[in-house]
């Protein structure tokens, strides 16, 4: 049987002893995440909030040993790629193996002009299209919104920041079970 383009991948990256980083970008407005609740028998909860449109996104890269993020108001582009791009260079140490989707951004004619003067510090790798359940930060955003931003009802764009920003800091600080449960789902797909 033939491996698989990430097992491929994988495989280079140890043999060029690069640090394999996936990445992605998720998004939050200030309009509640809604989860179940609880409340006392027969009153139904009401989440207020003030209908605000703000949106923050958020850019996240999972390694072995944990994940980097960094949060931008509006939707990313490529300025902003390229700033957490910059980020991860100096966080994570030696060559990378960069793998994400297919996104426009992770695409475009400033990222790849950004990566490609980088020399070979950065490899990227794509994944195949429609296929989340390998990338290992998509666990992460299923986790965050849930358990850290789920039923909140930000008035500011700052409260909404402050909210995301502790929920990924909870992960960080959980990185040693959480980050390893999430590498652990997405390689039961390789």
């Amino acid at each position: 049987m033939e491996a698989t383009p990430l097992a491929r991948a994988k495989k280079k990256a140890r043999r060029h002893r690069r640090t394999i980083v996936f990445l992605d970008e998720s998004g939050l407005s200030q309009r509640p995440y809604v989860t179940r609740t609880w409340a006392p028998r027969g009153q139904t909860p009401i989440l207020r909030h003030v209908g605000g449109w703000k949106k923050l996104s958020a850019a996240a890269g999972v390694t072995r040993r944990g994940f980097y993020f960094r949060l931008y108001p509006g939707a990313i582009q490529a300025a902003q790629l390229i700033h957490f791009l910059g980020h991860l260079k100096r966080q994570v140490r030696g060559k990378i193996l960069l793998v994400w989707d297919r996104l426009g951004v992770h695409r475009s004619r400033a990222v790849r002009d950004w990566l490609q003067r980088q020399g070979d510090r950065f490899v990227v790798e794509e994944l195949p299209a429609y296929a989340p359940e390998l990338n290992p930060v998509e666990y992460l955003w299923g986790w965050w919104k849930p358990n850290t931003v789920a039923n909140g009802c930000p008035r500011t764009e700052a409260e909404l920041h402050w909210l995301a920003r502790q929920g990924l800091r909870q992960a960080q600080r959980r990185k040693t079970t959480l980050v390893a449960a999430f590498w652990k789902q997405a390689e039961l797909h390789f």
